[in-house]
């Protein structure tokens, strides 16, 4: 479904979405401090939202990706099904408004696991690709961790609609949806937030929006794969 769901800006259902502006409020609850949960706004810009980016194909951007920490501070996170086909994929990170603050960054190799290139399973879901440069020495990067609990603590989501020029982001706690998938209801994650880092407390991306039904059937309920042994074991062999 690879042109559905969360790739695909839903203009007529958003229309008249509107979206705050973030507060300390909000971004203490990623820490899960006192602050409202399952609210969307436009994200601040500074050292977090930095790390976050879309990607680009030409002229438009179609899902979002971010910055992990990796021994050649080259790599990125996001969908597997963000990183289908063969088309040149350029990397913009904090993207705010037309700007590109800290450059743009080809992509170069795709790291995608085993269960999605050989038959899309939505339990496969993530993947992996560096860029031209150490995009890490620029913007910093997050930590990725497999075997996290679901919902053991508050995550924040950032993620760039192919509808808008800016970040949004919404900080909530994931629950299980299946052994294999957690979910996170936030509103207004449209098409183009494919890819969306779910990052707790401590910096750590415990889950990448996608999976199941490409990230979700409608905007305000999203989708991660778990992130267990296939996503570990795909993270060692691309950081050798």
């Amino acid at each position: 479904m690879l042109s559905s769901v969360k790739r695909t800006p839903r203009l007529a259902l958003h229309a008249a979405a509107v979206l705050l502006t973030v507060t300390s409020a909000s971004e203490a609850a990623a820490d899960d401090g006192a602050g409202p949960f399952g609210v969307t706004t436009v994200a601040a810009a500074n050292s977090p939202t930095a790390r976050v980016g879309p990607l680009f194909n030409g002229g438009q951007h179609h899902c979002t990706a971010s910055v992990v920490r990796s021994p050649h501070r080259d790599l990125l996170v996001t969908a597997a099904h963000c990183l289908d086909g063969d088309d040149d994929l350029v990397f913009v990170p904090g993207y705010r408004d037309g700007e590109a603050p800290y450059g743009r960054w080809k992509v170069l190799t795709r790291y995608l696991p085993e269960g999605w290139s050989e038959g899309q399973d939505e339990d496969s879901d993530v993947a992996f690709a560096t860029v031209e440069g150490d995009i890490q020495d620029v913007v910093g990067g997050n930590r990725f961790v497999t075997g996290a609990a679901t919902g053991a603590t508050a995550v924040t989501v950032i993620g760039y609609p192919s509808s808008r020029d800016v970040p949004i982001s919404c900080t909530n706690k994931p629950t299980a949806h299946s052994r294999t998938q957690q979910r996170i209801a936030c509103p207004d994650f449209t098409g183009g937030t494919s890819g969306s880092p779910w990052v707790n407390g401590n910096g750590q991306v415990v889950g990448v929006l996608g999976g199941h039904e490409q990230g979700g059937a409608t905007p305000d309920v999203s989708y991660s794969v778990v992130l267990g042994a296939e996503a570990a074991a795909l993270h060692r062999d691309v950081v050798r």
